[in-house]
């Protein structure tokens, strides 16, 4: 099937997600300062919108527990030694990196102690800590939250904001981050409505960027 802005509802289209979910601004506050590390206050609405999407594909999965673990997954950059998250967190073998082991790590401490105080009970945060942990490092899901949130967290990548961010965290240019979605990002993704997304929303970018001139 041939994906495009007219036959996919996306963010590129200007379309929202049709979902009637629980309001999460008090938990978007508690975390506003660890989101402004490493342009996660870009990364993160847009991911979060991308989880959205995915879970009016997936009525099955539990709102409440992809939601916020979209919303807290990267929060623990912001307790890296942020000369090194570049360093080491997007070159060579990134994924295997001790900076993005920590990182995760410190972002199932965040959720730990920022959920109790909003009403989370101990069993939604451990299914949210579950995902966090091992979300970029681990190449198994576990559960069809997992996925959404795992698949969420590439599709931004596929939008002009994701490909001016992250091609400079990867140091190339945006023509040749956009063979690295091709080639490494887009076969990585689990569900079939997140390869239709990152379809129209890189087809979109490729148009916005001039990616097939420069």
């Amino acid at each position: 099937m041939t994906y495009t802005l007219e036959s996919v509802e996306t963010v590129a289209g200007g379309k929202n997600p049709r979902g009637n979910w629980k309001n999460l601004d008090a938990l978007w506050r508690a975390v506003e300062e660890p989101l402004r590390s490493r342009g996660n206050d870009i990364h993160t609405p847009l991911s979060f919108a991308f989880a959205e999407f995915l879970l009016d594909a997936h009525p099955e999965a539990d709102p409440l527990i992809v939601r916020t673990a979209i919303l807290l997954h990267d929060t623990g950059w912001s307790r890296c030694d942020e000369s090194k998250i570049f360093t080491e967190g997007f070159q060579g073998d990134w994924r295997k990196s001790d900076i993005r082991i920590l990182h995760e790590k410190e972002g199932c401490n965040i959720a730990r102690e920022v959920l109790p105080g909003l009403g989370y009970d101990e069993a939604t945060i451990k299914k949210v800590t579950d995902i966090i942990d091992g979300h970029d490092t681990r190449m198994v899901s576990y559960s069809i939250e997992d996925s959404l949130v795992r698949d969420a967290d590439r599709l931004w990548r596929f939008t002009p904001a994701g490909i001016a961010l992250a091609s400079g965290w990867f140091k190339k240019t945006p023509s040749q981050y956009r063979r690295q979605l091709e080639d490494s990002t887009y076969p990585e993704l689990i569900t079939e409505a997140a390869r239709a997304l990152a379809t129209a929303e890189l087809a979109r970018s490729v148009e916005l960027l001039k990616l097939d001139v420069i």
